[in-house]
């Protein structure tokens, strides 16, 4: 019996990466888990069976995060289908960079609408269906913080402003007993930046452990902040970068 036992959670963008690491955890916790994915259908699914031969219960939702109506939906086949709604974590996400003077009004919209426009709406969204105890909890970035080097102006740009949605979020939903929380992890091993990719090296230098983590330190996280350690924080974000933004 693990300490989520006989809650319902909802990963967005949980088909790999930290979003995989992150809806594996909660099951082993004990919650029943949804998770959305853009294109990897494969990948969700190898999720969801991960989670089903552990003997927990994983229910797979196509879902791009760039259509507002999508991520309605979600909320509510989750509801539906799993039965409630205890946890939200508002995991996708994507990247782009480049330099200043290349970068243009379509990528700046397609940023702000994934990352941040759809934590907005799947978080109103699954506010409708959380009473006392419920949980959101969204995966930012150590960029938000410290930006190392050039390029990344829109990226941090949205991630930077998670902070102030979740802080939002918490006093418009505290009175009903619903905890809203902002992780900004740091150097994460992952397809998007691995450890030993072009830049790691110097990456690694910026934090002051000297390595990257890993998705599992994420998941366990959320599993906290998830669970009964974190009931009375809120409103704020815990910062998961091995010293990448001291």
């Amino acid at each position: 019996m693990g300490d989520l036992t006989g809650k319902v959670a909802l990963v967005t963008g949980g088909s790999r990466g930290i979003g995989a690491a992150i809806a594996l955890r909660l099951a082993r916790e004990g919650a029943a888990v949804a998770l959305t994915y853009a294109t990897a259908a494969d990948k969700a699914q190898a999720v969801a069976e991960q989670i089903d031969a552990a003997s927990g219960r994983a229910l797979v939702i196509r879902a791009d995060n760039a259509d507002p109506a999508a991520v309605t939906a979600a909320v509510e086949q989750t509801v539906r289908v799993l039965g409630r709604l205890d946890i939200l974590v508002n995991n996708a996400g994507i990247f782009i960079g480049g330099p200043l003077e290349e970068m243009t009004t379509e990528q700046a919209d397609r940023l702000w609408s994934v990352n941040v426009r759809a934590v907005f709406i799947a978080s109103q969204a699954a506010a409708r269906h959380m009473g006392e105890g419920g949980r959101i909890i969204t995966i930012g970035s150590a960029l938000a913080e410290r930006v190392p080097a050039p390029g990344m102006m829109l990226y941090t740009m949205t991630k930077a402003a998670l902070t102030g949605l979740t802080k939002g979020l918490a006093r418009d939903l505290g009175p009903r007993g619903i905890t809203a929380t902002v992780i900004h992890g740091g150097l994460i091993d992952t397809d998007m930046n691995p450890a030993d990719g072009p830049a790691a090296e110097f990456l690694s230098g910026v934090t002051t452990l000297g390595r990257y983590g890993g998705a599992e330190d994420i998941a366990a996280a959320v599993a906290h902040l998830a669970g009964d350690g974190g009931r009375y924080i809120s409103g704020t974000a815990v910062t998961v970068d091995g010293g990448f933004a001291a």
